[in-house]
This record gives C-alpha cells, structure tokens and sequence, in this order.
C-alpha cells in the first residue's frame, strides 16, 4: 500500500469517486478493489487520511471498498474547531439519532440500499460492513438488509447520552437478532477499556441483546497510539478510541493490528474471495 502522510490531506486519488442515489437522496461513495464488497463507514469527523488508510488496507486483502461520504470534508485533516462543528451538525441531523436511544437512524436505510447495490455490482456471497464510533451501530441495523452477512462494530458511540443505550428502535433489533440466529450469523465489536464514548455498559447491553452471536473484543488502553494524532483527536478524543485508526499502531505483534487482521479473517469467512 502506498504510504500517504497521516496528517496531510489524502487526494483520494486511488478511489473511483461515485455519486449513488437511493429514495431520490444522492452521496459521494468512494470506491476502489476487487471482490466482494465491504462498506467501510467513517468515524468523526468524516473520511480522513487514518478512515482511507483502513479502507485501503480492506481493498488490499481482497475486497470492493464502498465509502460513503457521512459527513465532513473528504480527505481532510481538519481543525480542531472544524471537527467540533461537523461534530454539532450530525447529532441534529435527520439523518442520526445521536442522542436518542431505542431509535434507528434514518440514515441506515440508506446503507442498506447500498450494500444491495454493491453486491449486485460484485457478486459473491454477500456484503461486510464496517461502522466506527459515530456509525458504529449501523453495520447492526444493516443486518435487516439479506446481502449483509459480515458486521463490524468499532467502538459504536450513539447514542451520546446513554452508556448503556443501543442506537437502534425495539422492532429492528429483535428483526437483527431472529436474523443472526436464523443464518448462524455473527457481529464482531472492538472497544478499548477506557473508552468514554463507548463503555463497558454499552457492550454488556449488546451482549443481553444480542446472546452470544455477539462477540466482543476489549483491549487495553495501553495498546492505542496517542502520537501523531490529528487536531480533531488531541483536542477531543484525548483518550484510547479509534481501534483501527487513529489510536492503533500499525506494528506486528500489537492488539490493534490482531484486531485489524481478525477483521479481515471474519469478513474473508463470511465473504469468501474471489
């Protein structure tokens, strides 16, 4: 994989760049590789240069990336300041229920349409997702979609207000869980110990959910990356978050890089390679 700089803006340049519509409402999706596809859904504050490096490395072990543009500005290594507002603009969006538990956001409906596109463009046996801290959940609540097969969950955030809430209504959740026990399907979710945004009461509730289809990873504080961070993190994620970004570091040996690779190995199971 090429290196790009982590704190310089990424060009993208090695993504085809799409305008996708569904219901009449269109988003820019980035999308580059080969093989089944996997939607790689960006943290806050959007897609930046560590949420592209991960995507390449999903394109890189035998995949179709799609990467929906959420929020923010592509590419960009932002400003503290500029994170925050992205930040204040998606939790009063219709599109999220940042603060609003028992509640589907509107959003993942749209997601949904997409993993159906993607894999009628790719084929296979189906479609991964990938959600982080912000669109954490939503690879869950894309589990109603038939195509979905390979949830991941990366230190799901929302909803913001409730550590022990789960950011998706009643029906959805019991529809998700008769659907995982029908086709023997499995969530993975990644947190690290000390994370304020998601808590230990957040995976206890998934867990009580979810049964043991759930299947959570908790790793130690002291394994995330602090150096280097992007303004956005120093200023408000000063604490282990970001499990395959920002926070991990791209050593052998490290929990963060066995995280990232059981990521690969669960989708390669679930989707098989071409």
């Amino acid at each position: 994989m090429p290196y790009h700089h982590l704190l310089h803006d990424d060009p993208l340049k090695d993504f085809s760049r799409r305008d996708m519509a569904f219901d009449g409402q269109s988003k820019t999706v980035y999308v580059a590789g080969s093989g089944p596809a996997v939607i790689v859904m960006a943290e806050m504050p959007g897609i930046g240069p560590h949420v592209a490096r991960f995507a390449r490395w999903v394109r890189d072990a035998g995949f179709t990336v799609y990467m929906p543009s959420l929020f923010g500005r592509d590419g960009a290594v932002v400003s503290a300041d500029e994170g925050a507002a992205v930040f204040r603009k998606a939790c009063v969006s219709a599109e999220f229920r940042a603060l609003a538990a028992g509640q589907t956001s509107p959003v993942t409906h749209w997601l949904r349409q997409l993993a159906r596109q993607a894999h009628a463009e790719c084929g296979g046996k189906g479609v991964g997702a990938i959600g982080m801290c912000f669109t954490g959940n939503f690879a869950l609540s894309m589990m109603l979609e038939p195509a979905m097969l390979a949830p991941v969950l990366c230190q799901p955030a929302l909803p913001l207000n409730d550590p022990a809430g789960l950011e998706i209504s009643p029906e959805d959740l019991a529809a998700v869980k008769a659907r995982l026990d029908r086709d023997q399907l499995e969530v993975l979710a990644y947190r690290f110990a000390g994370d304020k945004f998601c808590q230990a009461q957040r995976f206890a509730a998934y867990e009580q959910a979810l049964g043991p289809r759930f299947k959570s990873r908790v790793l130690p504080d002291s394994a995330a990356h602090f150096a280097d961070a992007p303004p956005f993190f120093q200023t408000h994620v000063p604490f282990a978050h970001s499990v395959v970004t920002v926070h991990l570091v791209d050593k052998d040996g490290e929990p963060t890089v066995a995280a990232r690779e059981e990521i690969m190995g669960f989708l390669a199971g679930q989707l098989g390679r071409y």
